[in-house]
């Protein structure tokens, strides 16, 4: 199973949005907070929300169930687009 991380911020509207669609197709992510660690926030602040597959960033900002179901169909982190 893939290693799924959800790059988030508190007070984030898109960030609450795409959770909870992460969690609606079954998968429950490891959160990280873009404020909380100066690597991802130099990587990341204006860019989140960010969902990281394996450490590969697969989508970012306004994300759709659509983007996320093509995204973690071919990772193996969640539920197949079929």
């Amino acid at each position: 199973m893939a290693v799924v991380i959800f790059v988030t911020r508190k007070g984030c509207h898109l960030c609450d949005d795409a959770l909870r669609l992460l969690r609606e197709l079954g998968v429950e992510p490891q959160l990280a907070d873009v404020d909380a660690d100066d690597h991802l926030f130099q990587l990341y602040d204006w860019r989140v929300p960010v969902v990281l597959v394996d450490g590969v960033l697969v989508a970012e900002g306004h994300i759709t169930r659509e983007r996320l179901l093509a995204a973690l169909a071919g990772s193996g982190g969640g539920p197949s687009a079929a």
